[in-house]
């Protein structure tokens, strides 16, 4: 920063207040928008986008006249039961593939693979082999698929933070006369935990935001809170209220994970960089 030009560091804080702009401003809308009454968001006064009387009213539409936490406790249950079944298959999947080279490739590249085509092209197979087995619009139906698409991609993930941790530490263990089971427990995993945490966010928070399979694949018994969001958008009328209401809610898990885990997601998204 202190080499650069005068018009250089201008153009970098105009840059940076644009990025900040575009991150922040629909968040800051968002929660502003929860807080204001009907009259206050449908105004053309420009000071009112601002300036207004706050109101609690949106939620308590949301908690009265939908059943908000129902599905906000939906999404719960699929997130953290999807994700705990990607890390259990995908570890070890991982660690086999960055250390034996399991499947000389073509296994991995095959898992891999099922992330490379739309998600709405498996929507209509996997519909119909739902309904066959009496899967639709139930928890186990939503968990079994988050799980299937999100391993392919925590595996893949895992697999680099695997491959860069040195294979002489694991054989040093062996010296000391530690087992597979000691060394993958004892020296591995210690060692990729950046790693499997920012795996863990990005499929907590991918289950947690995904829409189209929730929308196709649930009604009432399973939806998830963001159906329920988008609901609020009908043909006639869009309830900014509700929605806004039930957006800033939801969303906040996701940044407060972010927040307190920021430390090792820095970490693991560094790790290997200085390598070599």
């Amino acid at each position: 920063m202190s080499t650069l030009k005068p018009w250089g560091k201008l153009l970098f804080w105009l840059i940076t207040v644009v990025v900040l702009f575009v991150i922040v401003g629909p968040l800051v809308w968002i929660y502003l928008t929860a807080f204001k009454s009907a009259n206050d968001i449908f105004t053309t006064d420009v000071r009112k986008l601002v300036f207004f009387k706050p109101t609690m009213e949106n939620f308590h539409r949301l908690f009265s006249d939908y059943p908000f936490w129902n599905n906000f406790l939906n999404t719960v249950i699929v997130s953290a039961i999807s994700t705990i079944l990607v890390l259990l298959v995908s570890v070890p999947a991982a660690y086999s593939f960055a250390r034996w080279n399991t499947g000389q490739g073509h296994l991995l590249f095959t898992t891999i693979s099922t992330r490379m085509f739309p998600a709405v092209v498996a929507a209509i197979p996997f519909f119909m082999m739902y309904r066959k087995a009496g899967l639709l619009d139930t928890h186990l139906g939503l968990i079994l698929l988050y799980t299937y698409f999100n391993t392919s991609f925590a595996t893949f993930l895992l697999y680099g933070f695997f491959k860069d941790i040195p294979e002489e530490l694991e054989y040093a263990a062996m010296v000391d006369g530690y087992s597979r089971v000691d060394i993958f427990r004892k020296v591995v995993l210690p060692l990729a935990r950046p790693g499997i945490v920012v795996t863990t966010v990005f499929c907590l928070i991918w289950s947690w935001n995904e829409f189209l399979y929730a929308f196709l694949f649930t009604r009432s018994t399973a939806r998830t809170v963001t159906v329920l969001i988008s609901s609020f958008w009908g043909s006639i009328e869009v309830q900014y209220g509700p929605m806004a209401a039930g957006a800033a809610i939801v969303i906040l898990p996701t940044l407060f994970v972010a927040w307190f885990m920021q430390r090792y997601i820095i970490r693991g998204l560094t790790f290997g960089a200085v390598k070599g």
